[in-house]
């Protein structure tokens, strides 16, 4: 019987790994707390509760989050899995990689981190749209598809990064040279926008990781980011704001 077929349980799943013959799933050795994107469960095995940082956490286990949960934009997105078991989790077929981090500075995008340790921290980047985990731990992450490691200095697809390790955040980098023709420009002027126009610009030492393909899981921190900073905008910004967005609707309503 190959592993496609094989009939899982308690006894014959890893230990801290993905599911053999199937990058879609990773196990779990569940004997701490781990906090944990909500909705990655797919099925679990032992005695397990799942509890939402905005509600429900006492004693120890809020203090941890106090200290090691550091993105308040973020709180609505975790759990904290505890008890004892075997934990799967999924991402909607994407692949999973489990990374670990090493007195390690890295910056991940949200809508790819789906689980790690608590001996690790997670800060908001000043990059919308993404989180930084900082310490010694493990981590887990989603793809579409494998992800490949490079080294700067490197230009990057903005829907292809997932994220960069002890290297400074990225530029913004705008190749004006591609639009050069008539139909490009209008296309920028609508909002369209592509890896060969505008791409993320990283230099000096580090890792930098990009999955192999330009496809981004469809995610609310980006909305969440912009909706922290309307409360200290100034009325004529916001207006500003709201005829872009006005603007925007109908083109894509059109």
């Amino acid at each position: 019987m190959s592993q496609l077929n094989t009939v899982w349980s308690p006894m014959n799943l890893p230990s801290d790994d993905n599911v053999p013959d199937n990058n879609y799933s990773f196990c779990i050795d569940l004997d701490q707390p781990w906090f944990m994107s909500k909705g990655a469960m797919i099925a679990y095995y032992g005695q397990m509760q799942f509890t939402a940082l905005t509600q429900g956490l006492q004693g120890n286990m809020l203090q941890m989050v106090a200290q090691q949960f550091s993105a308040p934009l973020y709180l609505g997105d975790y759990v904290v899995a505890e008890g004892h078991g075997k934990l799967i989790i999924g991402d909607r077929g994407y692949d999973i990689n489990a990374y670990d981090l090493e007195d390690g500075n890295l910056t991940i995008r949200a809508a790819n981190l789906l689980a790690f340790q608590p001996n690790l921290s997670l800060n908001q980047s000043i990059v919308p749209g993404f989180l930084t985990l900082i310490g010694t731990g493990k981590f887990l992450a989603s793809s579409n598809g494998p992800v490949m490691f490079v080294e700067p200095p490197v230009r990057v697809d903005p829907e292809a990064l997932v994220g960069w390790s002890d290297c400074p955040s990225p530029s913004h980098h705008y190749d004006e040279a591609w639009v050069n023709g008539f139909i490009a420009a209008a296309g920028r002027r609508m909002g369209l926008n592509s890896g060969e126009e505008r791409q993320f610009d990283f230099t000096g030492a580090g890792t930098v990781l990009v999955q192999s393909s330009e496809k981004v899981r469809d995610d609310s921190s980006i909305l969440r980011t912009i909706q922290g900073h309307l409360p200290g905008m100034s009325v004529p910004s916001l207006h500003q704001i709201n005829q872009q967005v006005t603007q925007q609707l109908g083109q894509q309503q059109g």
